[in-house]
């Protein structure tokens, strides 16, 4: 019953989270197998987070204040994710805070500490600019 709770106090919030918005990253389209590479090398783990039409990369925080969780995600517009081959378009990064056993929440409400922020905002800096380098 809790991880039920849990579940839908999760799809509850997940209209209102802590966006990283301006990044250039969204709406970018990249083919998987560079995406893959580059989240790869900038820490990021796709792992089992994907279905025939999405992606999702997170990059795990521990800090003072707790752990934390950088998301991608990303769908496909052209191709199926299960075969290498497709055509990604990203969307808004978000940050979530990690609660044991619930999961991670991306309210609101959330505390999200500034070095953190600032972190999050140099690895998405980095992942814009290996982008643009496959672009030229």
């Amino acid at each position: 019953m809790i991880s039920c709770l849990a579940l839908l106090h999760t799809v509850l919030l997940g209209g209102r989270k802590m966006k990283f918005e301006n990044t250039g990253l969204e709406n970018q389209t990249v083919e998987l197998s560079r995406l893959d590479d580059i989240m790869e090398r900038l820490g990021f783990v796709r792992a089992a987070q994907w279905d025939y039409e999405r992606v999702t990369y997170d990059r795990k925080y521990v800090v003072k204040e707790g752990t934390y969780y950088l998301r991608v995600q990303g769908y496909a517009i052209e191709g199926d994710v299960d075969s290498r081959y497709a055509l990604i378009k990203l969307l808004t990064p978000i940050l979530g805070k990690h609660y044991y056993p619930h999961g991670v929440e991306y309210g609101d409400d959330e505390h999200f500490p500034s070095s953190l922020v600032s972190q999050c905002q140099n690895v998405l800096a980095q992942v814009k600019s290996e982008l643009e380098k496959i672009k030229e």
